[in-house]
């Protein structure tokens, strides 16, 4: 029998999952869910992860069964496929990069007196994030990623706990369908819980950089394993941020100031006063450790998918041991300084806009999700995958199922904002 893999080669594609995940939908979005509504959004906190659970999971069991990426698999069901990702991808990348920076440098600024204003430090954090990918390449994202994560998490579980003791249960505010307010931002919110459903095709590409980190393909087993503990992991860190958001801002009719700034501060700022300032110093560590590890993460992600999006308009994928990697260090450094140049301008012309610009990035995710999760199913359902290892019947009817229900959610949003009164 073949012995078991150390943990700290098995965890690896999940944890940079966990960290492009956590920054603005649980930071941002789950605690402005439990300071507006209580915990009445709770169960769409948790509807969504589970839901999402199928089109995520996909993308390293594609990787892992394959040994290519889930682009070759939408490759193989039309040339039309990757075109629709590659629009989606260009589509959100400014923004997204623009508002996980923007969050990123209000908190240096808030927590380490980080010098100058939003826009110049998160040019200044970009270009770190830029030599820690340009010198380490995938090894150092990896080892720094888990740092982050393990501080993070920590820091996160350790304010919870001593929020869930002072928590009233009963603050509960139900949101109405009918309040255009309260719709856009529950699309919004589930946008982006845990994530946009194409970070599932960043899963696939991280699973064949860390098999070549690692001169082995990545078993099945192994992959679901890693896949997991990122998965689940940053569910309960989105439930976290709901309780702490009820817990200190929703009784007191405290909300967010709109500029990323002033956000960050606040957010520092209450956890503190209402939990001691002993802890003040763990919770700006543990917040700027979340956000940090977000915009490292989609630094490397959307250069890296956009190349492979470049790359199978152009030609089919090998297995990732019959041919040489598909990443050179030109092209993913075009694609970076490509994406970085547009955030950047993106900041610079809406500077005060933060909270308007996440939620129209994440409202998109949400309409799209439906649309990415049927090609992550048909992906899943392909005889490449089924000549390695056929998806199991119950993974095929939970995708089939949460396709459904992602359509359905978009179609009623659709109707309730645009036809209804």
């Amino acid at each position: 029998m073949r012995d078991r893999a150390p943990l700290k080669d098995v965890l690896g594609p999940g944890i940079l999952f966990a960290a492009g995940s956590v920054g603005v939908s649980h930071l941002v979005q789950s605690t402005r869910a439990g300071a507006g509504w209580g915990l009445g959004l709770l169960g769409v906190v948790v509807l969504a992860n589970l839901v999402k659970y199928p089109a995520f999971r996909i993308g390293p069991h594609h990787a892992a069964t394959t040994g290519t990426s889930l682009l070759e698999g939408y490759r193989r069901q039309g040339p039309w496929a990757v075109w629709l990702y590659g629009a989606l991808t260009l589509s959100s990348a400014f923004a997204v990069l623009a508002g996980v920076t923007v969050v990123t440098a209000g908190l240096g600024i808030a927590v380490f007196g980080l010098p100058g204003g939003p826009v110049e430090v998160s040019a200044a954090l970009l270009a770190v994030c830029a030599a820690i990918l340009g010198f380490g390449k995938f090894r150092a994202l990896d080892r720094v990623l888990k740092v982050l994560v393990a501080v993070f998490t920590a820091g996160t579980l350790g304010v919870t706990v001593q929020v869930v003791g002072q928590l009233n249960w009963t603050a509960v505010q139900w949101p109405d369908l009918q309040h255009r307010p309260d719709l856009l931002f529950m699309a919004a919110l589930f946008g982006w819980m845990p994530s946009a459903v194409d970070l599932s095709v960043w899963q696939s590409l991280w699973t064949l950089e860390r098999s070549r980190d690692l001169r082995r393909r990545i078993p099945l087993a192994e992959s679901m394993v890693d896949f997991h503990v990122g998965y689940w992991g940053t569910a309960v860190l989105a439930v976290c941020f709901v309780l702490m958001g009820a817990g200190l801002m929703f009784e007191q009719g405290l909300t967010f100031e709109d500029p990323a700034g002033r956000f960050a501060a606040q957010l520092v700022e209450m956890y503190g006063r209402t939990l001691g300032p002993g802890l003040e110093p763990l919770i700006g560590v543990a917040a700027f450790a979340v956000m940090f590890s977000t915009t490292l993460a989609v630094l490397d992600g959307f250069p890296r998918a956009l190349e492979a999006f470049a790359e199978r308009v152009r030609r089919p994928e090998a297995d990732l041991f019959e041919a040489t990697p598909s990443f050179t260090v030109r092209p993913y450094w075009l694609f970076l300084a490509f994406t970085v140049a547009g955030a950047l301008t993106l900041l610079s012309a809406f500077p005060s806009s933060l909270k308007g610009l996440i939620d129209t990035v994440t409202t998109l995710s949400f309409l799209t999700a439906p649309i990415l999760a049927w090609l992550n199913h048909r992906a899943l359902v392909s005889p490449e995958v089924a000549a390695v290892e056929a998806p199991a019947r119950w993974l095929r009817i939970w995708s089939a199922v949460s396709i459904g229900l992602q359509a359905v959610f978009a179609a009623v949003y659709l109707n309730l904002r645009y036809v209804l009164d």
